[in-house]
């Protein structure tokens, strides 16, 4: 019985024939994803797998070929208000209002989204702190450090409280510390019922954070369902992973036995 129906929650997502092309290239093939509610959610892949394609399209940033997407019961295209109210974002590569200090950049967030004032400011003062980013509140968004900017993008899609967030690559390139200091966030925000969905490459990290995984590459879904559904009999997600997408048994060492030689 699918998670959902038997926890008695509706799906967190549920994607269906989505399609994305970019010339003549297909970048996500006629995919199919129920997404259960509640859950630490990753979705995987090689790079080029077609990851940031379908959460762009999935949150509404780019509008697909083809196919239906509904977040928390709301048609992303036909409704998009009502899902945008309900999400945050960090994207990869997030664009922020670098002119601003971390502390004005999540007081205009709040205000955006039509938080009352007194609000948004306790909220930024307790993400502030709680993100180790008090002491540079002040600083501009501009001189930030890569995983400062990660953070203070964390906050601002957390302000106001969604009840799914999406996450692209939130730990690339960032320091152990910060990477730390997110996963605690995120791990406290799922155990208060809300759901996370972030795409990584890095196994490792995805069985040690997610209890659902869906598993992409070459635009399509591989497999989906429970860590322990996906792993299987493999002795990792990660030795799972490369089965489901094609990655064994590839060997350089042939082809490369030049490289390291004598001089």
């Amino acid at each position: 019985m699918p998670d959902q129906v038997r926890d008695g929650l509706a799906p967190a997502v549920r994607v269906e024939g989505l399609w994305k092309r970019f010339g003549e290239q297909i970048a996500v093939a006629g995919v199919d994803l129920t997404l259960p509610a509640g859950r630490f959610i990753g979705l995987v892949g090689p790079n080029g797998a077609g990851k940031t394609t379908t959460l762009s399209m999935v949150t509404g940033l780019l509008r697909p070929d083809q196919g239906r997407v509904e977040v928390v019961g709301h048609d992303v295209w036909r409704d998009p208000a009502a899902v945008k109210e309900r999400i945050g974002v960090l994207p990869e590569g997030l664009r922020l209002f670098e002119r601003l200090s971390g502390r004005e950049l999540l007081a205009y967030t709040g205000r955006l989204r039509g938080l009352p004032g007194d609000e948004v400011d306790k909220r930024a003062a307790q993400l502030l702190d709680v993100l180790d980013l008090a002491g540079a509140q002040n600083k501009l968004v501009v001189d930030y450090s890569t995983g400062m900017r990660k953070k203070i993008g964390l906050a601002a899609a957390l302000l106001h409280n969604p009840e799914v967030l999406f996450l692209d690559e939130p730990f690339e390139g960032v320091d152990p510390v910060s990477a730390q200091t997110i996963r605690g966030v995120l791990e406290r925000y799922t155990s208060s019922g809300a759901t996370v969905v972030f795409s990584s490459h890095v196994m490792e990290l995805v069985e040690s954070l997610c209890d659902w995984v869906a598993v992409m590459a070459g635009g399509r879904i591989r497999a989906q369902g429970t860590l322990a559904e996906v792993r299987g009999e493999a002795p990792s997600l990660q030795a799972a992973f490369l089965e489901l997408v094609g990655a064994q048994g590839r060997d350089a060492g042939e082809s490369l036995d030049w490289l390291g030689g004598a001089r």
